[in-house]
């Protein structure tokens, strides 16, 4: 609304100016001394023709038409009383401007033909008063009718690219806008994961400690009720230590050399799990390369996930199989379907999954898993290629 309102102001500034100096002009020339009459008519004509300047912009057809007749006329009036003074030059020009920068198509052709034609017709006339020769003649004609035309047209031309520039950058932040707002739910929805990971591991260790230790007490066990409760106490020790991990991770820090764990530390892990009542066995085939970080991060959560579902789900002993291949790694982790779900994927549904399936995705990895065709076992394997970032 600013914008628009001092545009106008400026429009209306351009059109009196006009006015006032094509009016002292038509004051100045001398036609009011021989035909005060015609000269104020003329006068008038000229006056309105440049206050219209300020017209919308679909007049400025019809403003230089004005333009060029009130010009015209007023050198028939010169013309035919001898007078020699050059009049109306200021409105005429800005005339032409408005036409080259406010029209287009057919209708500015016309208008800038119209307009030279009028200036044309203008220096005829001075020239019969001889006044110019016939090469100023042409020079003044396209000077006065063309020029203002195509500076009109340049002008627009370079507005209408500013114009592209500035909605192009526009595009361009509402794009990094989205970007980062994407790159922002991602990371939550790592953030998320990791945390799922880490707490529902712990947890279920603490759980299943708790109660072997409950059951131990109650039997008057205290040698297995002090081995539960030291295994609570390493699992909710462990818990802590990797929650700090991650709230560093997410404050920035990563002082005193700690690190995210990777597959180097696969067999603390297993230690962790079979300390809360599952047998794990560990197969480890191939070269194990130098991965990325966040690969080998990642690859950690993955066998996390699986060794805590086969820890919450599965039966008393879980396989887990490492391979290291040319171009990708493999892990694959099968244990048998409990009983207490009989029939049923008892792992349907469950965030852990869902949560392996993304992790792999951002590496252009694969997941399959299911039961086997007797419905006893549980298997799933993921495959990612080394080397995607």
């Amino acid at each position: 609304m600013d914008v628009t309102r001092s545009l106008a102001r400026q429009s209306l500034l351009v059109a009196a100016v006009a006015a006032v100096l094509d009016g002292a002009q038509m004051v100045m020339c001398g036609g009011f001394g021989l035909a005060p009459v015609a000269a104020t008519v003329l006068t008038v004509a000229t006056v309105a023709a440049d206050l219209a300047l300020a017209a919308p912009a679909a007049t400025a057809a019809a403003v230089a038409v004005a333009q060029v007749v009130v010009k015209v006329s007023v050198a028939v009036f010169a013309h035919h009383y001898g007078l020699t003074a050059r009049v109306f030059d200021v409105g005429f020009l800005v005339a032409g401007y408005q036409a080259g920068a406010w029209l287009s198509g057919v209708v500015s052709v016309l208008t800038v033909t119209l307009l030279a034609g009028g200036a044309l017709t203008v220096n005829a006339m001075a020239a019969l008063a001889g006044t110019n020769n016939p090469v100023r003649l042409v020079i003044s004609a396209l000077g006065a009718g063309v020029v203002p035309w195509l500076v009109g047209r340049y002008t627009a031309a370079r507005g209408a690219y500013i114009a592209e520039l500035e909605q192009r950058e526009r595009l361009r932040r509402q794009e990094q806008r989205a970007a980062l707002d994407r790159a922002l739910a991602d990371e939550r929805e790592a953030i998320a994961r990791d945390l799922h990971d880490v707490i529902s591991h712990h947890v279920s260790a603490i759980g299943i400690h708790a109660g072997v230790a409950r059951m131990a007490l109650s039997r008057s066990d205290s040698e297995s009720a002090a081995r539960s409760v030291d295994a609570v106490e390493s699992s909710s020790r462990a818990a802590m230590v990797d929650l700090r991990r991650q709230l560093d991770l997410l404050h920035g820090r990563e002082d005193d050399g700690e690190r995210q764990p990777g597959l180097a530390d696969i067999d603390d892990l297993v230690h962790r799990v079979r300390d809360a009542g599952l047998t794990v066995g560990v197969i480890f085939s191939g070269d194990a390369p130098v991965l990325p970080e966040s690969l080998d991060v990642m690859l950690y959560r993955v066998v996390q996930e699986m060794l805590t579902n086969a820890l919450r789900h599965g039966g008393e002993r879980a396989e887990l199989e490492i391979v290291y291949r040319p171009g990708s790694v493999e892990i694959r982790e099968t244990n048998p379907i409990t009983a207490r779900a009989p029939g049923v994927n008892v792992h349907r549904g469950l965030d852990g999954l869902d949560g392996i399936r993304r992790r792999a995705e951002l590496f252009d990895g694969t997941v399959v898993h299911g039961s086997d065709s007797s419905g006893t076992r549980w298997d799933i394997r993921v495959s990612v290629p080394i080397g995607v970032a």
